[in-house]
């Protein structure tokens, strides 16, 4: 679009369905580089990638003519398909419904790139479950916890 000047910076949080630990390390930085793909494809610029195995974080700069729900749903059925096909796991894989998005400024890219960089060194201290609530509770977002990702007991 010609005279449209953006900058729209998104961190993208989803999980693995029920918060099952199936994202091995043996094959997740192909799942990263494949779900890179996705996001180029569709013209948005992939700034950090990383996550646990039981949950990813993806963090763009995102274009104004993007529509964030159907990137979304793009990168978990495109990826969700590529894990099934690939046979990289043995049990049934699925992405958890819903995701969360937060909002960054630019000042703040170095510090939200060196986090989900970080996610495998801050795991070791807190759970999923504490960091997506403190996500929530930073953003002041509103929520139920009925609709919060099913989270077993850490």
């Amino acid at each position: 679009m010609a005279d449209t000047f953006s900058q729209i910076y998104i961190q993208i949080v989803f999980a693995v369905q029920n918060r099952k630990a199936l994202i091995d390390y043996s094959w997740e930085e192909q799942l990263y580089k494949y779900i890179t793909g996705i996001i180029t494809n569709k013209g948005q610029k992939l700034i950090a990638i990383n996550g646990m195995p039981d949950h990813i974080h993806i963090f763009i700069g995102m274009k104004p003519t993007c529509c964030l729900s159907d990137l979304v749903r793009e990168i978990k059925k495109s990826s969700n398909t590529y894990i099934k096909e690939n046979n990289l796991t043995k049990t049934k894989f699925n992405w958890q419904e819903g995701f969360g998005a937060f909002s960054y400024s630019h000042s703040q890219i170095d510090n939200v790139y060196n986090y989900i960089l970080n996610q495998k060194t801050r795991h070791k201290k807190v759970t999923f479950k504490k960091e997506y609530y403190e996500i929530l509770e930073k953003f002041k977002v509103d929520f139920k916890e009925e609709y919060v990702f099913e989270f077993f007991e850490d």
